[in-house]
Protein backbone atom coordinates (compact mmCIF):
# COMPACT_ATOMS: atom_id res chain seq x y z
CA UNK A 1 0.00 0.00 0.00
CA UNK A 2 1.23 3.51 -0.85
CA UNK A 3 1.93 5.51 2.21
CA UNK A 4 0.74 9.33 2.59
CA UNK A 5 4.05 10.24 0.75
CA UNK A 6 5.56 7.61 -0.84
CA UNK A 7 8.29 8.56 -4.10
CA UNK A 8 6.36 5.15 -5.97
CA UNK A 9 3.21 7.99 -6.00
CA UNK A 10 5.10 9.80 -8.84
CA UNK A 11 5.32 7.41 -11.84
CA UNK A 12 8.60 7.79 -12.94
CA UNK A 13 10.31 7.02 -9.95
CA UNK A 14 8.07 4.16 -9.32
CA UNK A 15 9.04 2.74 -12.41
CA UNK A 16 12.74 2.29 -11.76
CA UNK A 17 14.75 -0.97 -11.37
CA UNK A 18 15.61 -2.24 -7.91
CA UNK A 19 19.39 -1.22 -8.63
CA UNK A 20 18.50 2.24 -9.46
CA UNK A 21 16.26 3.13 -6.45
CA UNK A 22 19.08 1.77 -4.33
CA UNK A 23 21.26 4.11 -6.08
CA UNK A 24 18.42 7.00 -6.21
CA UNK A 25 16.11 6.93 -3.58
CA UNK A 26 18.43 7.92 -0.50
CA UNK A 27 19.36 11.40 -2.04
CA UNK A 28 15.38 12.14 -2.36
CA UNK A 29 14.25 14.98 -0.45
CA UNK A 30 10.35 15.53 0.18
CA UNK A 31 9.03 19.15 -0.29
CA UNK A 32 5.51 20.45 0.52
CA UNK A 33 5.42 23.46 -2.53
CA UNK A 34 2.78 25.70 -2.30
CA UNK A 35 0.69 27.81 -5.10
CA UNK A 36 2.87 30.34 -6.42
CA UNK A 37 6.12 28.77 -5.82
CA UNK A 38 8.69 29.43 -8.30
CA UNK A 39 11.23 26.01 -8.63
CA UNK A 40 13.33 27.20 -11.81
CA UNK A 41 13.34 31.27 -13.20
CA UNK A 42 15.37 32.21 -16.21
CA UNK A 43 18.90 31.97 -16.81
CA UNK A 44 19.28 30.88 -12.85
CA UNK A 45 21.27 27.33 -11.83
CA UNK A 46 19.04 24.82 -11.51
CA UNK A 47 19.98 22.98 -8.29
CA UNK A 48 17.69 20.30 -8.63
CA UNK A 49 15.15 17.88 -10.23
CA UNK A 50 12.09 17.46 -8.69
CA UNK A 51 9.24 14.44 -9.03
CA UNK A 52 6.03 15.39 -8.17
CA UNK A 53 3.38 13.31 -6.54
CA UNK A 54 0.54 15.64 -5.51
CA UNK A 55 1.76 18.63 -6.74
CA UNK A 56 0.99 20.37 -10.20
CA UNK A 57 4.09 22.49 -11.89
CA UNK A 58 3.86 24.61 -14.73
CA UNK A 59 6.36 25.65 -17.35
CA UNK A 60 5.98 29.00 -17.85
CA UNK A 61 7.56 31.87 -20.75
CA UNK A 62 6.78 35.62 -19.32
CA UNK A 63 7.33 38.60 -21.61
CA UNK A 64 9.36 41.97 -20.99
CA UNK A 65 6.21 43.31 -20.17
CA UNK A 66 5.28 40.61 -17.74
CA UNK A 67 2.70 38.80 -19.41
CA UNK A 68 2.66 34.92 -18.76
CA UNK A 69 1.76 31.58 -20.99
CA UNK A 70 2.03 28.15 -19.91
CA UNK A 71 3.45 26.09 -22.36
CA UNK A 72 2.97 22.60 -20.38
CA UNK A 73 1.99 21.13 -17.24
CA UNK A 74 3.70 18.29 -15.25
CA UNK A 75 2.42 16.28 -12.49
CA UNK A 76 2.95 12.61 -10.47
CA UNK A 77 3.81 11.13 -14.46
CA UNK A 78 6.74 12.99 -14.80
CA UNK A 79 9.45 15.52 -13.61
CA UNK A 80 10.57 18.72 -13.90
CA UNK A 81 13.95 19.49 -15.26
CA UNK A 82 14.86 18.09 -18.52
CA UNK A 83 17.26 21.08 -18.95
CA UNK A 84 19.48 18.76 -16.92
CA UNK A 85 20.18 16.05 -19.27
CA UNK A 86 19.74 18.22 -22.12
CA UNK A 87 22.82 20.38 -22.12
CA UNK A 88 22.23 22.69 -19.91
CA UNK A 89 21.89 24.45 -16.03
CA UNK A 90 19.58 26.71 -16.77
CA UNK A 91 16.46 27.56 -18.94
CA UNK A 92 14.86 30.32 -20.55
CA UNK A 93 11.35 29.30 -18.95
CA UNK A 94 9.60 29.65 -15.41
CA UNK A 95 8.42 26.71 -13.39
CA UNK A 96 5.71 27.53 -10.80
CA UNK A 97 3.72 25.36 -8.64
CA UNK A 98 0.39 25.49 -10.08
CA UNK A 99 -1.31 23.17 -7.83
CA UNK A 100 -0.15 23.33 -4.20
CA UNK A 101 0.98 19.52 -2.94
CA UNK A 102 4.28 17.45 -2.69
CA UNK A 103 6.97 16.59 -4.19
CA UNK A 104 10.66 14.68 -4.22
CA UNK A 105 13.39 17.08 -5.41
CA UNK A 106 16.83 14.91 -6.32
CA UNK A 107 20.05 17.17 -6.61
CA UNK A 108 20.81 17.76 -10.04
CA UNK A 109 24.53 15.58 -9.78
CA UNK A 110 22.65 12.63 -9.15
CA UNK A 111 19.98 13.15 -11.79
CA UNK A 112 23.30 13.71 -14.50
CA UNK A 113 25.18 10.70 -12.90
CA UNK A 114 22.04 8.32 -13.43
CA UNK A 115 21.00 9.52 -17.05
CA UNK A 116 24.44 9.03 -18.36
CA UNK A 117 24.47 5.59 -16.86
CA UNK A 118 22.22 4.67 -19.81
CA UNK A 119 19.99 3.21 -17.63
CA UNK A 120 16.12 2.46 -17.30
CA UNK A 121 15.99 6.22 -16.02
CA UNK A 122 17.61 7.47 -18.98
CA UNK A 123 14.60 5.79 -20.83
CA UNK A 124 12.25 6.81 -18.52
CA UNK A 125 13.39 10.70 -18.72
CA UNK A 126 13.61 10.40 -22.71
CA UNK A 127 10.13 9.01 -23.33
CA UNK A 128 8.64 11.71 -20.95
CA UNK A 129 10.71 14.36 -22.44
CA UNK A 130 8.68 13.32 -26.17
CA UNK A 131 5.49 13.87 -23.81
CA UNK A 132 6.20 17.31 -22.93
CA UNK A 133 7.27 18.30 -26.51
CA UNK A 134 3.81 17.03 -27.76
CA UNK A 135 1.98 19.18 -24.79
CA UNK A 136 4.18 22.04 -25.87
CA UNK A 137 3.35 21.09 -29.56
CA UNK A 138 0.07 21.31 -28.94
CA UNK A 139 -0.45 24.01 -26.22
CA UNK A 140 1.06 26.22 -29.05
CA UNK A 141 -1.62 24.99 -32.13
CA UNK A 142 -4.45 25.61 -28.92
CA UNK A 143 -3.24 29.01 -28.49
CA UNK A 144 -3.57 30.43 -32.09
CA UNK A 145 -6.50 27.93 -33.35
CA UNK A 146 -8.63 27.19 -30.84
CA UNK A 147 -11.07 29.11 -28.51
CA UNK A 148 -10.72 30.40 -25.22
CA UNK A 149 -13.59 27.74 -23.82
CA UNK A 150 -11.99 25.00 -25.65
CA UNK A 151 -8.50 25.85 -24.28
CA UNK A 152 -9.87 25.95 -21.08
CA UNK A 153 -11.54 22.08 -21.42
CA UNK A 154 -7.87 21.38 -22.73
CA UNK A 155 -6.16 22.47 -19.36
CA UNK A 156 -8.62 21.57 -16.99
CA UNK A 157 -8.97 18.06 -18.33
CA UNK A 158 -5.03 18.03 -18.66
CA UNK A 159 -5.18 19.48 -14.22
CA UNK A 160 -7.63 16.92 -13.66
CA UNK A 161 -5.58 13.22 -15.12
CA UNK A 162 -2.66 14.98 -12.47
CA UNK A 163 -4.59 15.18 -9.50
CA UNK A 164 -6.40 12.59 -7.21
CA UNK A 165 -9.75 14.77 -6.72
CA UNK A 166 -12.53 16.62 -9.13
CA UNK A 167 -11.71 19.73 -7.04
CA UNK A 168 -8.96 22.05 -7.10
CA UNK A 169 -8.29 25.52 -6.33
CA UNK A 170 -7.64 28.19 -8.93
CA UNK A 171 -9.30 31.36 -9.86
CA UNK A 172 -10.23 33.05 -13.03
CA UNK A 173 -6.85 35.46 -12.68
CA UNK A 174 -4.56 32.42 -12.33
CA UNK A 175 -6.03 30.27 -15.66
CA UNK A 176 -6.06 33.59 -17.56
CA UNK A 177 -2.30 33.86 -16.45
CA UNK A 178 -1.51 30.27 -17.70
CA UNK A 179 -3.62 30.07 -20.29
CA UNK A 180 -2.43 33.83 -21.70
CA UNK A 181 -5.53 35.68 -22.49
CA UNK A 182 -8.17 38.09 -20.51
CA UNK A 183 -9.34 37.25 -16.99
CA UNK A 184 -12.59 38.54 -18.81
CA UNK A 185 -12.51 35.76 -21.27
CA UNK A 186 -12.07 32.78 -18.83
CA UNK A 187 -14.54 34.23 -16.77
CA UNK A 188 -17.15 34.09 -19.54
CA UNK A 189 -15.82 30.66 -20.64
CA UNK A 190 -16.24 29.41 -17.05
CA UNK A 191 -19.62 30.43 -16.94
CA UNK A 192 -20.89 28.85 -19.84
CA UNK A 193 -19.27 25.65 -18.64
CA UNK A 194 -20.95 25.76 -15.11
CA UNK A 195 -24.35 26.62 -16.97
CA UNK A 196 -23.83 23.49 -18.82
CA UNK A 197 -23.63 20.99 -15.67
CA UNK A 198 -19.73 20.21 -16.95
CA UNK A 199 -18.17 22.40 -13.85
CA UNK A 200 -18.77 24.21 -10.62
CA UNK A 201 -17.04 27.29 -9.36
CA UNK A 202 -17.21 29.43 -6.24
CA UNK A 203 -14.68 31.14 -4.48
CA UNK A 204 -11.51 30.32 -6.49
CA UNK A 205 -12.63 26.08 -5.75
CA UNK A 206 -13.30 24.82 -9.50
CA UNK A 207 -15.42 21.32 -9.13
CA UNK A 208 -15.41 18.99 -12.63
CA UNK A 209 -19.04 17.50 -12.71
CA UNK A 210 -18.90 16.23 -16.21
CA UNK A 211 -15.72 14.46 -17.31
CA UNK A 212 -17.33 13.14 -20.53
CA UNK A 213 -18.89 16.65 -21.51
CA UNK A 214 -15.71 18.37 -20.98
CA UNK A 215 -14.23 15.88 -23.10
CA UNK A 216 -16.54 16.61 -25.83
CA UNK A 217 -16.50 19.96 -26.11
CA UNK A 218 -12.37 20.26 -25.56
CA UNK A 219 -10.60 20.75 -28.70
CA UNK A 220 -8.51 17.63 -30.37
CA UNK A 221 -4.96 18.77 -28.46
CA UNK A 222 -5.99 17.35 -25.17
CA UNK A 223 -6.71 14.07 -27.39
CA UNK A 224 -3.60 13.87 -28.95
CA UNK A 225 -1.47 14.24 -25.59
CA UNK A 226 -3.13 12.00 -23.91
CA UNK A 227 -3.27 9.47 -26.56
CA UNK A 228 0.78 9.99 -26.35
CA UNK A 229 0.95 9.98 -22.75
CA UNK A 230 -0.69 6.91 -22.79
CA UNK A 231 1.56 5.10 -25.44
CA UNK A 232 4.64 6.29 -24.06
CA UNK A 233 3.29 4.75 -20.37
CA UNK A 234 3.25 1.52 -22.30
CA UNK A 235 6.99 1.86 -23.63
CA UNK A 236 8.32 2.09 -20.29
Amino acid sequence: MVSDHDPFQNELLAALTEEERRRVFPYLELVKIALGDVLYSPYKPMMHAYFPTTAIVSLLQMTQTGATAELAMIGKEGFVGISLFMGGDTTSSWAMVQNAGYAYKLPAKIIKEEFWRGGKLQHLLLCFTQTLITQMAQTAVCNRHHTVEQHLCHWLLLSLDRLSSNDFNMTHELIANMLGVRRESVTEAAGHLQRDGLIHYTRGKISIRDRTGLENRACECYHVVKVETDRLRKVV
